[in-house]
């Protein structure tokens, strides 16, 4: 069943589109939830139409990649487990958990994370 998504910079309803109205010939074989207008996008989860998030714009994304980078060190590294690293980052920022997903994130919380220093 394809979920409503509501743009939040324009509040129009984003279409599921398969990922090379985004990605070109380099799509993934996926679907997105994408807002034409606005150019706002996430993708779903494999084998569902569930969206990975929000939708972001070009500043989010960029600020969701960037905190990416940052987070995923931190259990790549074995500092702690991927779920362990989310229960701590939910902890941390002071989030529930369900929404301790960067996919969730908006610029600010980004940035938050971004800046945090992982202690060795």
């Amino acid at each position: 069943m394809v979920q409503k998504v509501i743009c939040p910079y324009c509040g129009r309803e984003a279409e599921l589109v398969d990922d090379t109205k985004v990605y070109g010939s380099n799509g993934f074989g996926s679907q997105v939830y994408l807002c034409q207008k606005c150019n706002a996008y996430v993708g779903v989860h494999k084998g569902s139409k569930q969206p990975l998030g929000t939708l972001a714009n070009r500043e989010l994304r960029i600020a969701r990649k960037a905190a990416h980078l940052v987070f995923d060190d931190l259990w790549k590294s074995r500092k702690m487990g991927r779920w362990q690293a989310y229960r701590w980052l939910a902890e941390t920022m002071h989030i529930d958990g369900k929404d301790a997903h960067i996919g969730m994130f908006n610029i600010d919380q980004c940035i938050q994370l971004i800046n945090m220093r992982f202690k060795e």
